[in-house]
C-alpha cells in the first residue's frame, strides 16, 4: 500500500489526527476477553445487539478464515493464487445471496477481480478489498503464523485479507440478523491493488462504474495501524518522467553561445524550479527518484533503471530523470503538472525538455461528505463501547483503490481492516483482539448507513 496554500479551505475539513507514529514500539494487546469486555450494548437497538452477537457467534470461524486465506499465496504476479483467494472469498459471497462474477484481468496483464452484487432497497454501499499481497511465491514469508494469543503474522495478514474478513463477517451479521435482505451492496475485491494493471483506466473500470451508482464507499485497507483512526482523504500516486538534450561538443566549450549548457544542466535547472517554486505546499511532494545524463542515457520501460554513458570532456547529449508526485485533491495536481509543464517549457540555451506525466492513482480530496461518513463511523464505535476514531493525517496514508472512486461518491471513508504493524513487511503482524470488535463496528455502521444514512451538515 499506495504524500497549497490556496487549498487552505480544503484542508480545514480534516479533523486532526492522534495515531500511533509509524515508529512506536507495540503496545501492550490485552487479553481478548478484556477487549470484548469493554463493548456495550445497552445503547443499541434490539436489532443491533442482534448485529453484536452474531459477529461474537461467528469470530472463530472469522479467525479460521483469515488463516485460510493467508495461507494462499498471492503475489499480484501469482496470478493462479489471486484466483485461489478470490474463489474462497467468492463462495462466501455466493452463501450470502450475492450474485458474484470473476472479471477477468488478461487485457490489464492481471488475474482480474471479484464482484459480488447484492440488490436491495437502501442505499448502495460500495465495499472495497483486495486479494493480492506484495509478497510473490519466491518470498520466504509464505504463512500464518500465531506469535502470542493475540498477535499473528502472516503475508497480507492485514493488508488487507484481514479487511476483506471483516467485510464477508460483518455482513453475515447482517444477514443473521435479517438486515441484509433489504440492503444494497457492491463488494469489489481487486486481484493487482499492490502492483495496478495496465492500463489502469481498465483494470479499475468496474470499479469506477460501480462507483456511479453508489451513495457510499467503503475501503477496508488496514489504515495507518491504529484502530482509532481511519481515512477521509488519500494522496494520489503517479509519476513523471523528464527528458532533457543538449548539444554535444568539448568540455572546454560549454556555455559558449553556440554551444550552451549541455543536458545536465538543463535538467538540474529543472529540477531545481520544481524545489523553488513548489516545494513547501501542504500534501503537496514530487520526489526525482532516479536520474541518468551522458553523452547516452535512457530508462528502460518502466522508468527504475536503465544505462548511461559519458566522459568528463564531453559536454552531456541527453539526461532522463524519473519521479513520483503525491497531490491532496483534483485542483492540486491539476496545478502542480501545469507549474512543471510551464517549467520544462523555457529551456537553457541549445538544450530542450520535455515532461511525461502518468497520473496513476489519483488523489481522494478530505471533502465534508467523507467527513459525515467519518461521523457516522465514529458514533458506531462509541456506542459499542470502543471510543472515538479520528481521522489519519493523508500524509500518513498512502494510495488506494478508494481513491477512484471520488469524483462519483458523494463520501467516501477508508483504513476500517484488521489493526497490525509493518504491512509490506515480513514482520507484518494482526492484533487479533481487534478482529471481532472491528466486525462489530463495520456491521453497525453499514446498518446504520442503510436505515438512517449519514449525519446532516
Amino acid at each position: 500500500m499506495p504524500r497549497l496554500l490556496r487549498y487552505a479551505p480544503l484542508f480545514l475539513l480534516l479533523i486532526p489526527a492522534i495515531g500511533m507514529p509509524e515508529s512506536a514500539s507495540r503496545e501492550v494487546i490485552p487479553p481478548a476477553d478484556s477487549v470484548a469486555a469493554q463493548g456495550r450494548v445497552d445503547s443499541l437497538t434490539a436489532i443491533e445487539r442482534a448485529i453484536v452477537k452474531a459477529v461474537e457467534s461467528r469470530n472463530a470461524e472469522a479467525l479460521a478464515l483469515l488463516e485460510a486465506v493467508v495461507n494462499i499465496n498471492s503475489g499480484t504476479m501469482n496470478l493462479r493464487g489471486v484466483r485461489a483467494v478470490g474463489d474462497v472469498f467468492r463462495k462466501e459471497f455466493d452463501a450470502l445471496g450475492f450474485k458474484t462474477r470473476w472479471v477477468e484481468g488478461a487485457a490489464f496483464k492481471r488475474a482480474g477481480h471479484l464482484i459480488a452484487e447484492h440488490a436491495g432497497r437502501g442505499p448502495h454501499l460500495l465495499l472495497i478489498g483486495h486479494l493480492d499481497t506484495v509478497f510473490e511465491p519466491s518470498h520466504p514469508f509464505q504463512k500464518f503464523e500465531r506469535v502470542t494469543d493475540s498477535t499473528a503474522r502472516g503475508p497480507g495478514v492485514i493488508d488487507m485479507k484481514g479487511g476483506n474478513v471483516i467485510i464477508v463477517y460483518a455482513l453475515r451479521a447482517l444477514q443473521a440478523a435479517g438486515q441484509l435482505k433489504d440492503m444494497h451492496v457492491t463488494v469489489v475485491m481487486h486481484g493487482d491493488e499492490e502492483d495496478a494493471g495496465s492500463p489502469i483506466d481498465s483494470a479499475r473500470y468496474h470499479l469506477r462504474e460501480a462507483a456511479k451508482t453508489a451513495q457510499h464507499a467503503i475501503g477496508f485497507e488496514d489504515g495507518s495501524g491504529d484502530p482509532k483512526t481511519a481515512v477521509v482523504a488519500r494522496r494520489s500516486a503517479g509519476s513523471w518522467v523528464v527528458t532533457s538534450t543538449g548539444t554535444p561538443a568539448h568540455s572546454s566549450q560549454i556555455f559558449r553561445e553556440d554551444i550552451g549548457y549541455g543536458a545536465i544542466y538543463e535538467s538540474a535547472r529543472v529540477l531545481n524550479a520544481f524545489r523553488e517554486r513548489l516545494a513547501g505546499q501542504q500534501y503537496l511532494t514530487f520526489n526525482p527518484g532516479v536520474a541518468l545524463g551522458g553523452t547516452e542515457a535512457a530508462l528502460d520501460s518502466t522508468d527504475t533503471e536503465g544505462r548511461a554513458a559519458g566522459k568528463t570532456n564531453v559536454v552531456a547529449k541527453s539526461m532522463q530523470v524519473s519521479g513520483d508526485l503525491r497531490t491532496i485533491s483534483p485542483e492540486q495536481h491539476a496545478e502542480a503538472k501545469r507549474v512543471m509543464q510551464e517549467i520544462v517549457s523555457t529551456p537553457l540555451p541549445h538544450t530542450t525538455s520535455n515532461i511525461r506525466f502518468d497520473d496513476g492513482y489519483p488523489p481522494m480530496a478530505p471533502t465534508e461528505g467523507n467527513r459525515r461518513l467519518l461521523a457516522r463511523y465514529d458514533q458506531a464505535s462509541r456506542d459499542l463501547g470502543f471510543g472515538s476514531v479520528v481521522a489519519v493525517d493523508p500524509s500518513r496514508a498512502g494510495a488506494a483503490d478508494v481513491s477512484f472512486t471520488a469524483p462519483f461518491v458523494p463520501s467516501a471513508l477508508d483504513g476500517i481492516g484488521l489493526a497490525g504493524w509493518d504491512d509490506h513487511t515480513d514482520k507484518e503482524l494482526a492484533n487479533l483482539n481487534m478482529l471481532g470488535p472491528l466486525t462489530k463496528r463495520a456491521a453497525l455502521f453499514l446498518h446504520r448507513l442503510t436505515v438512517q444514512g449519514v449525519p446532516k451538515a
